[in-house]
């Protein structure tokens, strides 16, 4: 059994479609989306369906929220705003009562998921570091937490402290628990363009970190003709 673990798709179909198809390649049996569906990029509600299709757990991102919403509530920067106030325009109102009904957090056979944090999911934290991590492991029920948010992937492993860890091949041991970020699939933030996402091996016990190329160019062309920002086309090519 291997789950293919994706996170912040933010409605771009090319690198959506180039990392199903790379899993599907890698013999993916389940998938699991751990949100922010949505934003950003041109296409939400096709995102919205290709979720949807999969028919998998699904936990609500802080985009997610904002996109069901006729008008932000959180404090965006003006970019994310202009992005979101883009797509609320661009989802149908079946699109949003499907975002807004999405559970904050799941679990997943011997696995949870959540979007942003586990101790405050609703206020949409962010984990960078291991001090991050601490709170969201005395929160965590299960020995491996899969998130978010962050569009950087990395790892967090509890023994007798918390460290920082790569992904790359992780393997997952007893008596330990890992809160692990498996990237972002449509905006990656950590100076490499390829979508991020995760497979979990769940015979083996290993967590295996993908990158995935993808047509980069069409991904662009399409923010710019939208009408969004160009500076969310530049921040495609430069994975930040």
């Amino acid at each position: 059994m291997r789950y293919a673990i994706l996170s912040d798709l933010h409605a771009n179909l090319e690198a959506t479609e180039a990392v199903m198809a790379d899993a599907r390649a890698h013999d993916c049996t389940h998938f699991v989306c751990l949100g922010d569906v949505v934003g950003y990029n041109a296409n939400p509600h096709e995102c919205v369906e290709i979720v949807q299709k999969l028919e998998c757990p699904v936990v609500k991102g802080n985009h997610d929220e904002q996109a069901a919403l006729s008008e932000s509530s959180r404090g965006f920067n003006a970019l994310a705003e202009a992005a979101i106030n883009w797509t609320r325009e661009h989802l149908t109102e079946e699109d949003k009562a499907w975002l807004r009904a999405l559970p904050l957090t799941l679990p997943v056979r011997d696995f949870s998921i959540v979007h942003a944090t586990l101790d405050a999911p609703d206020q949409w934290g962010y984990v960078f570091n291991s001090l991050d991590a601490v709170a969201s492991f005395a929160y965590q029920n299960t020995s491996v937490c899969f998130f978010g948010h962050t569009h950087v992937a990395g790892a967090f492993v509890r023994e007798e402290g918390v460290r920082k860890v790569k992904v790359d091949q992780l393997t997952i041991e007893e008596a330990k628990k890992y809160f692990i970020n498996v990237g972002s699939v449509g905006q990656p933030r950590d100076g490499d363009w390829r979508a991020a996402y995760c497979i979990y091996h769940v015979e083996n016990n290993v967590v295996e970190q993908r990158r995935v190329k993808y047509d980069l160019a069409t991904a662009q062309k399409k923010i710019i003709e939208a009408g969004l920002p160009h500076l969310l086309a530049d921040r495609l090519e430069l994975g930040r």
